[in-house]
């Protein structure tokens, strides 16, 4: 039996720039995210605004429900619609997210193949106007979107879901990413704490490394068995530099930008994250805070880059996954 030494362990840690969410909440999150542009991330369809405002893709918004008495004329405004998706504008950690893939008679198909009838679909927008899936248990409202078709390249390693690529931004700089696969304990879901995987993606190459799944590193998806690691992400590049333009767009020094890659509409943003969580470093098996010093040894020289395009060749340039 091997003794266990906590000062190997911290050593080891440091080593690879580990970073808790002590020191992200600390050093990244209070003082990098101004409170009056939180607005600007916690709200999904202001996100949405600001995004189109610019050029940058989103999902299409087909309507806003913010009265009870909206719940019944929305099965008419869906009537041509076999798949939506419904969320809460202020929601997080994928609560409240119903995706429709299709119709039965009256009833709605969810993604995980299980019916829904009209009324149980009443009572779930129901529950997300009176707050239960929101920031705080506010009040909230709902957004009624496209269903996104996800790229042929993930057949094989998604189960009944639609994946997604998280990228964190520091002071414009891609400094990490990764792309949560759904699986069958996720429910379809591309959230990890429901049970997603998490995947490395190298940063010069956007090639999947190595995946973590709670706390089991993996190679394969555990529902498919087939292997995660290789995966060339579409567009890569596309996906950095829109990445880079969200720090612009939000106001926020330290943000995660969530994508996902349609089959027919390429990448388009899904939502930003003012306290994006640290999971992506064991995905990528490398700690952050290397990478976000040497961005702050930028900002500290007054070598920051006001160009998405100069920012994304810096992090090609200097952020390789090597786990």
């Amino acid at each position: 039996m091997g003794w266990f030494n906590p000062f190997r362990v911290a050593k080891r840690l440091r080593q690879i720039g580990l970073m808790g969410i002590g020191q992200r909440n600390a050093h990244y999150v209070l003082m990098h995210n101004p409170r009056k542009f939180y607005p600007r991330v916690d709200d999904k369809l202001l996100t949405k605004k600001l995004a189109l405002q610019v050029g940058l893709p989103v999902p299409d918004l087909y309507a806003v429900v913010r009265e009870e008495h909206e719940i019944a004329e929305l099965h008419e405004k869906l009537k041509g619609r076999d798949s939506f998706v419904v969320k809460p504008a202020h929601g997080s950690g994928g609560d409240g997210i119903l995706v429709i893939s299709g119709r039965r008679g009256d009833k709605y198909r969810r993604a995980s193949g299980s019916l829904m009838t009209r009324d149980e679909f009443e009572h779930h927008l129901s529950n997300g106007l009176s707050g239960l899936f929101s920031l705080g248990g506010q009040p909230d409202h709902l957004i009624v979107e496209y269903c996104v078709q996800f790229d042929p390249i993930f057949d094989n390693v998604s189960y009944k879901g639609v994946p997604d690529v998280r990228i964190i931004v520091f002071l414009g700089y891609p400094v990490m990413a990764m792309i949560r696969l759904p699986t069958r304990l996720s429910d379809g879901k591309a959230n990890l704490h429901q049970g997603a995987i998490g995947v490395g993606i190298d940063i010069p190459t956007g090639k999947t490394k190595r995946g973590v799944w709670g706390t089991e590193i993996i190679r394969e998806h555990p529902d498919t068995e087939h292997t995660i690691v290789g995966l060339a992400i579409p567009h890569w590049r596309d996906l950095l530099q829109m990445a880079s333009r969200c720090y612009e767009l939000s106001g926020l020094g330290y943000v995660g930008v969530d994508f996902v890659l349609d089959r027919d509409k390429g990448p388009m943003i899904l939502e930003l994250n003012a306290r994006p969580g640290l999971a992506i470093q064991m995905a990528n098996g490398n700690g952050l805070e290397h990478r976000l010093r040497k961005v702050e040894a930028l900002r500290d020289r007054g070598e920051l880059s006001k160009d998405p395009a100069e920012r994304v060749q810096f992090a090609i340039d200097h952020f390789p996954t090597t786990g």
